[in-house]
Order: C-alpha cells, then sequence, then structure tokens
C-alpha cells in the first residue's frame, strides 16, 4: 500500500493491516509522545466501544524494529500467562500486541514505516509529572513490582534493542576519544568537567565489572522508568499496569532504580545554568527507596542491595557523561536550543553526583533501614 506525507493517512493506512472486531468509528492522535507518533483507535463491537493504541515506531531511534517487538512480545506474553494463573486481570495489568491480518507485529508500509497495535487499557489514566513524595513512593513500588514479576523470565532471551546503553564503560572511552579528537575546540573550556569524571572511572566500571564477575544478576529493565510510563486504575488511583516498553532490555535493577533517582530526586530543570538550584533531595531518594524495595518483595540479592544506591549516583554520572561527550563533539545528538545547553545538562549531572558523595553514607543506610 502507498501512503502521502499526512501522518493521519499514514495511520489509516496502517490500520487497513489489520482485522479488529467491529466497525471503525475514528482514528484520532493521542498524547505528545516524543518518540512515536500515537493514534487512538476507536471501534463498535456488539454495541459497545472499545479502544486500540496505534503507534509509528521511531526507527532512526530504534533500527532493530524486529528485535523491540520480539522483546515485547515476549514479556507481555509471560507477565499475561503469569497473571491468569495467580486469578489477576491480565487484560488490563499489562499490554497486548495486536498481529496483523497474516500475523506480523507490525505493518511495515511502503514508505518505511512501522506501526503496531495494542489493546488500550481500561479505566486508567497516567501522570505526567510526580506532585508529591507519596507519588514518587507509588511509582518506585509500581517499577519494583515490575521487577518482581519477571524475576523468573530469562532476561538473556531478550535482544539490546539499543547496544551498550547503560554501558558506563563504554560511555567514559567515548569521552576519552571525543577529547582526544576535539573536533571543535571545546576541551579547554571544559577540563574542571573532565578531570571531575577522570577522577571517578572507576565509578564508570564499577557496575559492568560486577556484572561480568557474576556477582550481579541480570534481570530484564524497563529502562525508561518515567511516571508517565504507569497507568493508574481510575476507581482506586492504584497502578495498574506498566507501559512503553520499547527500552525493555536484559540489564542491571540498578539501572531502572538509579535512573528514576536521576530525574526524580531533585526538582531542578535538566538545563539549569544557575547550580546554587541544582541539588539532591535526599528525603525523595529515601521514599523511592523504601517504595522500590517494598514492590521488589524479597527478590533483591544481597550484592544488589548493597549497590542500590551506586545504581543512582553511576547513571548520574553517565549522563553527566554523555552530555558533556556531546558539547566537545558539537552538539552532535542532543538538541539544543542556545549555545552551551549541553554544557549546562553536564554539569546539573555532575552536580547531583557531588551531592550524591556529600550524603554517600546517608544514602547507604538508608537502603538498609528500608529493608527492616
Amino acid at each position: 500500500m502507498t501512503t502521502e506525507g499526512n501522518p493521519l493517512n499514514n495511520a489509516r493506512v496502517a490500520y487497513e493491516y489489520y482485522e479488529l472486531p467491529g466497525e471503525l468509528v475514528d482514528i484520532q492522535p493521542l498524547g505528545n509522545g516524543l518518540i512515536n507518533k500515537t493514534y487512538q483507535i476507536t471501534h463498535t463491537h456488539e454495541n459497545e466501544e472499545k479502544q486500540y493504541v496505534l503507534q509509528a515506531i521511531n526507527h532512526d531511534i530504534f533500527p532493530n524494529v524486529r528485535g523491540l517487538m520480539e522483546n515485547i512480545e515476549k514479556v507481555t506474553t509471560y507477565l499475561r500467562e503469569k497473571y491468569e494463573a495467580e486469578g489477576r486481570d491480565a487484560a488490563r495489568e499489562t499490554l497486548r500486541v495486536i498481529r496483523t491480518k497474516d500475523g506480523h507485529l507490525t505493518a511495515n508500509l511502503d514508505n518505511g514505516t512501522y506501526w503496531r497495535i495494542y489493546d488500550s487499557v481500561k479505566n486508567s489514566y497516567s501522570l505526567d509529572k510526580v506532585e508529591s513524595p507519596e507519588q514518587f513512593y507509588i511509582t518506585a513500588k509500581a517499577f519494583g513490582r515490575f521487577a518482581y514479576d519477571l524475576n523468573d523470565f530469562d532476561a538473556s532471551q531478550l535482544v539490546e534493542v539499543i547496544p551498550q546503553f547503560h554501558d558506563t564503560r563504554n560511555r567514559y572511552r567515548q569521552l576519552e576519544e571525543a577529547i582526544r579528537e576535539d573536533r571543535v575546540g571545546r576541551v579547554k573550556e571544559v577540563q574542571e568537567e573532565i578531570a571531575f569524571i577522570q577522577n571517578r572511572k572507576a565509578d564508570c566500571f564499577l557496575l559492568y565489572d560486577l556484572l561480568d564477575e557474576g556477582v550481579l544478576p541480570l534481570r530484564v529493565t524497563h529502562n525508561d522508568t518515567k511516571l508517565n510510563n504507569i497507568m493508574f486504575y481510575s476507581e482506586t488511583k492504584e497502578p495498574l499496569c506498566i507501559v512503553d516498553l520499547d527500552t525493555v532490555m536484559p540489564g542491571l535493577v540498578l539501572f531502572d532504580f538509579g535512573d528514576s533517582i536521576r530525574f526524580g530526586a531533585n526538582d531542578c530543570a535538566e538545563d539549569e545554568s544557575d547550580l546554587t538550584k541544582v541539588n539532591f533531595d535526599f528525603d525523595l531518594y529515601e521514599t523511592y527507596v523504601k517504595g522500590f524495595i517494598e514492590g521488589t518483595n524479597g527478590i533483591l540479592t544481597e550484592a544488589e542491595l548493597e549497590y542500590l544506591p551506586w545504581g543512582a549516583r553511576v547513571i548520574t554520572l553517565e549522563q553527566g557523561i554523555r552530555f558533556l561527550t556531546d558539547y566537545i563533539n558539537g552538539d552532535v545528538y542532543y538538541a539544543t536550543i542556545r549555545p552551551g545547553q549541553n554544557l549546562d545538562r553536564a554539569r546539573t549531572q555532575l552536580k547531583l553526583v557531588q551531592d550524591m558523595e556529600n550524603v554517600w553514607d546517608k544514602m547507604v543506610e538508608a537502603v538498609k533501614n528500608a529493608q527492616k
């Protein structure tokens, strides 16, 4: 089938690859996702309306569309079977990928775009911003439960849809390469930031070395643990379903924990230029620790618990390295709207790392206290 340039026209063409029960009522844009274009399909079937979610997969960011979708299919099938066996509402507590008429996981259009359809999660809503410590606790518990529910899933079945995504060792090497090349002459401006990171080289190698040594176990990780990736039940306001599974990959549970702390336990803008406004919120960290450990319900190993604070510290350092590397390379990866924005982003992350180091003993103690 051919398509025109209008995204909604593409959505309608993609819809034709599927055979959904009932009659089509409408297809309308849904949400404001930055990665994938999303639409809501409304159907009528047996005098009832039913909604589906139609998405165009951004294959510039995710070139291995097949691997991505197979990951999602494996994980959601496992969860659905687990929930059904436990008597839970599997149809609402996990996503279901709907196959095309010819049995494929995606509709592949002639214009090179890839589309998929999920069942919509009924009677649910999502939130864009954590507005209270209680919400941060609930978020932690939900993502902890996600790890718990996938505890027995063999993570080696999954492919890395973004290879070396949280391999901080590799991020450090990329920074070293950027420094050597100094493509746009910025290295002289950032000697202090470079020295800060070089003094923490061992931190960059810590987690993956522990994985390689078998100290930390490989698990299924979500890799985008934001509040808006949790669907809440409209009636009880409780977490219902984890969504946006594009980055589900094998990894360390510390990655998901750490990234949540990195962007959740501070209230500054990511590109804040006034570092006096950038502060690590220990109280929010402690709140998240309690929720996450409760959600994981005893599955975390002694080593995972011991190194849980390191997840926050290393992942925050890693993001600082990525921003600084891009600044040195001339702002080629992260979009900027003003000069120095990526440098401000890097400095913000490094300030958070420094703050964590300043309360390190308390961070370690918070994990111990949450286990009591």
